[in-house]
């Protein structure tokens, strides 16, 4: 496993090689999106926008936001760059664009078993890649979200948004920013059945995740595993920083807090 997120760096080298678009600088089709009218399928991503106030926590369009424009290039609309960033890992990446760089690059995506016995590092059953702990000796070990979600960021960490990858130490296996930071694709379909599926002892060997998606909040929209968590996950929300946490995503959708890193098999 690449000890680092995928940055903008690494990507730019691929973009340049081979010419690729990514899904969000791509007009959306009409097929996939058929209730969306002509003129709104325009190229853009989604980017986090913090409210002005506290608002509540059940309605999670009040902090995104589809942003025209918005993409790997430009992760907070047209009028920003990547310029200072290059060491920050990619972002607005859709599941197709991760899967593309990592044959270019001669990998592919982890399992989400694979990601998670990465993340431990060696660790047995411990709540954080890193111990038990939070703050070990009152030092942040990971880029998540300090202050009142989802309005006020205090960055008491270092950072508001993404980080530079080798910002926070590495885990036993001396994989960087393997929680925090950005969400990372995996490879399975997301069912949240998935783990009752698995070996009734409890064990399995190398799952390589379910055939296909459902997930019973939208049954309509097949989803991959996202994991690690991101600079907006805190335990007021969400706290799936710990190795344990999964998320889920359309593979069409990419955001400013979803990236990737990839594996390479032996030979």
């Amino acid at each position: 496993m690449d000890k680092t997120e995928v940055t903008n760096e690494k990507f730019a080298k691929f973009v340049t090689a081979t010419g690729y678009i990514t899904v969000a600088e791509r007009k959306p089709r009409s097929e996939d999106y058929p209730n969306v009218p002509l003129e709104d399928l325009k190229p853009g991503s989604v980017v986090f926008s913090p409210p002005p106030s506290a608002v509540s926590l059940d309605d999670h369009y009040q902090w995104w936001r589809f942003v025209p424009g918005a993409s790997w290039r430009h992760p907070r609309g047209p009028n920003s760059d990547i310029k200072g960033l290059e060491k920050h890992p990619v972002v607005h990446i859709a599941y197709d664009d991760a899967v593309a760089f990592a044959r270019w690059a001669g990998g592919r995506l982890p399992t989400e078993a694979q990601f998670e016995w990465a993340a431990r590092g060696g660790l047995d059953r411990k709540k954080y890649v890193w111990g038990d702990e939070f703050r070990p000796e009152e030092k942040y070990c990971a880029n998540t979200f300090q202050g009142h979600f989802p309005d006020t960021n205090s960055g008491e960490d270092g950072f508001i948004s993404a980080a530079p990858v080798e910002s926070f130490p590495s885990n036993g296996f001396g994989l960087y920013e393997i929680a925090g930071n950005v969400w990372e694709w995996c490879s399975d379909w997301y069912r949240a059945d998935y783990y009752n599926s698995l070996a009734t002892n409890g064990i399995a060997d190398d799952p390589q995740g379910p055939s296909d998606s459902f997930d019973p909040l939208e049954p309509g929209i097949v989803k991959r595993v996202q994991k690690g968590g991101s600079f907006l996950c805190t335990d007021q929300y969400c706290s799936r920083y710990m190795p344990g946490g999964r998320g889920k995503g359309d593979p069409l959708t990419g955001t400013n807090h979803l990236g990737f890193r990839i594996v390479r098999d032996a030979n």
